[in-house]
C-alpha cells in the first residue's frame, strides 16, 4: 500500500514522502490517526498544494514538544509505593503511574509518552526514564521511588 505521511513517522519518514506499508498498518494506524492518506493522483495534488500548511503546523507541533522538553529537564518526582525490607515492591511502578507523578507536579504528561525500555520498575530507589515528546523530541527526567511508612 502506498502512502503519503501527513507528518513525521518514527523508523518510516517525514512530511511528504510516499512509503509502502502493509495495508494493515497504513489501513488501521496511518490513516486514521492522520498520519497518512493513500498516493492518488488527487491526493498527492491536493497535498502539493496545502504543503506549506502541513509544514506550519508540523514545526507548530515540534516547536511546542521543544517548549515541553525544556520545562521537563532536571525534572524530578517521587513515588511512594508498598515495598519489603529489601526494597522490593509489593507491585510495580508503570508509564501510568509516572504520567500520573508528573501531571500531579504541574507538568503535562501522558503515559503513552513514558518509554520504559526495561519494563515497571519493581525496585526501590532512583531510575531515569525516558519521555518521548515527539518523534524528534525526547528527554529523560528522574523517579524516586521510596517504601511507603
Amino acid at each position: 500500500m502506498q502512502l503519503i505521511l501527513l507528518q513525521k513517522v518514527v523508523n518510516l519518514g517525514g512530511l511528504g514522502d510516499k512509503v509502502n506499508v502493509k495495508p494493515g498498518y497504513g489501513r488501521n494506524f496511518l490513516i486514521p490517526y492522520g498520519k497518512a492518506v493513500p498516493a492518488t493522483a488527487k491526493n498527492i495534488a491536493e497535498f502539493e498544494t496545502r504543503r506549506a500548511d502541513y509544514e506550519a503546523k508540523a514545526s507548530d507541533i515540534h516547536a511546542a514538544a521543544e517548549a515541553r522538553k525544556a520545562k521537563l529537564e532536571g525534572a524530578a518526582v517521587t513515588l511512594k509505593a508498598n515495598a519489603s525490607t529489601e526494597g522490593k515492591l509489593y507491585g510495580s511502578v508503570g508509564p501510568r503511574d509516572i504520567a500520573e507523578a508528573f501531571t500531579a507536579a504541574g507538568f503535562a504528561l501522558n503515559k503513552s509518552e513514558v518509554v520504559m525500555g526495561e519494563g515497571p520498575l519493581r525496585r526501590t530507589g532512583e531510575f531515569e526514564i525516558t519521555v518521548h515528546l515527539h518523534a524528534d523530541v525526547e528527554t529523560k527526567v528522574k523517579v524516586t521511588v521510596v517504601p511507603e511508612t
